[in-house]
């Protein structure tokens, strides 16, 4: 597995993220994760073929600049209609991940978790060895499953750039 020394931190302090550093024009890898904590059905890429996809990557829902991302996400995302899905990646557990949305408002945005086996933290480039979360990212994925925006936040306790993942997505939605 690729070790990324110090291409995310914490308050100033370098982690090792594991995994590629995509690209845009990278094919998007697949990705099994849980959307509920008992069942041993997994969501994949493939789960939403044919739709372009908005996946936001945080470290946890309750911490407040993740919680931000996750509201803004929901709120824009109605904007673009119904062949557009956002995803919200964490290592949080389902049900809280559940219960984060609906104390939250949350409706248009699902909430996916990657606590079992880091299958998405590892493909996407995103899993944080030393703490066992996701560095917080952005990716816009075409209907044809090519990565068509990344931004990897190189710091955990920043906000993504939100304008330039919403004109992305607004660019390859048409």
């Amino acid at each position: 597995m690729l070790e990324r020394f110090g291409d995310v931190t914490h308050r100033g302090r370098p982690l090792t993220v594991l995994g590629p550093k995509l690209q845009p024009g990278n094919k998007a890898p697949d990705f099994e994760l849980a959307n509920n904590l008992f069942s041993p059905e997994t969501v994949s890429l493939a789960d939403s073929a044919g739709k372009v996809r908005l996946i936001s990557v945080v470290p946890s829902l309750d911490t407040g600049i993740c919680d931000a991302q996750t509201r803004r996400f929901n709120e824009e995302i109605s904007k673009f209609g119904d062949n557009v899905i956002c995803y919200t990646i964490s290592v949080d557990l389902p049900p809280a991940q559940k219960r984060w949305c609906g104390n939250a408002g949350v409706e248009r945005v699902e909430t996916l978790s990657d606590y079992r086996s880091m299958s998405f933290g590892n493909a996407y480039g995103t899993h944080v060895k030393e703490v066992r979360v996701e560095q917080r990212a952005v990716f816009v994925v075409d209907a044809d499953d090519t990565i068509r925006y990344v931004e990897y936040v190189p710091e955990i306790s920043q906000h993504p750039d939100y304008e330039a993942a919403l004109a992305a997505l607004k660019e390859v939605v048409g």
